[in-house]
């Protein structure tokens, strides 16, 4: 990260997800909570914490497929289907990427990797279900602390594919 962005995040206390924002001038709101390790879900503990509905809370996984990193968001209320993934990038084969790998590469611990301000950029994938919302709700970077902003925004900071790759 440049010096003077890296000033900045520590500055306002933000992370590079947010400083992202910030730098594309995009509107959003920022959620905090305290985050309890003892939760069994990070996605579902932040729905509860910002007493927002599952299906708006979307977690951010990172997957091999067919040798290559790829981000994938879905929502928390549901699983990622690895089939749909690769399909959507025109890939055979998916699996979940090894956790400390997608944190090498994003910058981020589990839990709060967030799709936006990633170290190395990867090709991401949105599930299609985002666009029924207005806004939706990503890790801001750290576990604990979310961003709600426009799927559309955030489709066009992470260029991502959108594609059905959520399944109840």
């Amino acid at each position: 990260m440049a010096k003077k962005a890296k000033q900045k995040q520590q500055q306002s206390g933000g992370t590079p997800a947010t400083v992202a924002l910030m730098a594309a001038g995009v509107s959003y709101t920022v959620h905090s909570y305290d985050h309890d390790p003892s939760h069994p879900s990070y996605g579902e503990e932040a729905a509860e914490a910002m007493g927002v509905s599952p299906e708006r809370v979307f977690k951010t996984l990172v997957a091999d497929v067919d040798g290559a990193l790829t981000v994938a968001i879905v929502p928390v209320a549901g699983q990622l289907d690895l089939k749909a993934l690769a399909a959507a990038v025109g890939g055979k084969r998916a699996a979940m990427a090894d956790p400390a790998l997608a944190e090498r590469t994003t910058g981020y611990v589990r839990g709060g990797i967030s799709p936006l301000g990633q170290r190395k950029k990867l090709p991401t994938v949105l599930d299609a279900s985002a666009s029924t919302h207005p806004t939706i709700c990503v890790s801001a970077g750290r576990r604990g602390l979310e961003v709600e902003l426009a799927p559309e925004a955030l489709t066009k900071l992470t260029e991502a594919v959108v594609a059905p790759i959520g399944r109840a």
